[in-house]
């Protein structure tokens, strides 16, 4: 079992930066891949970016050049810096773990409960 569980989530003006942080605990090393994934309302959740063994990163051309995703091992933990902020990253973000290195939701098996990002213009 993997515990996910997000924070960081607020209310910041178009061109802002959020950070998100994503605490993970249990049995971590058999989920080497992290992802962040988001959903608007109306909208399927979508993939942001992963991390593979804490080193290899991903991400979706939505939030390529203004997004970073890295890995604090020591803590377990995720971050998901972002930068630029447009009012269409307005979402609910969450946290997944997965064995697969993939960016289908349906492939991640463990979630934390996300988090809310508001862009306003």
């Amino acid at each position: 079992q993997v515990q996910l569980a997000e924070s960081g989530g607020g209310l910041v003006q178009a061109g802002g930066s959020l950070r998100l942080s994503c605490a993970a605990s249990g049995r971590t090393f058999t989920r080497p891949v992290m992802a962040w994934f988001r959903q608007a309302p109306g909208k399927d959740r979508e993939f942001v970016a992963r991390i593979t063994g804490g080193t290899w990163t991903y991400y979706a051309d939505s939030v390529k050049g203004r997004f970073t995703v890295a890995m604090d091992n020591a803590k377990d933990t995720v971050y998901l810096q972002m930068n630029s902020l447009k009012p269409e990253d307005t979402a609910v973000y969450y946290c997944a773990a997965s064995e697969f290195i993939t960016d289908l939701a349906p492939q991640y098996d463990y979630w934390g409960q996300g988090t809310q990002v508001t862009v306003s213009s």
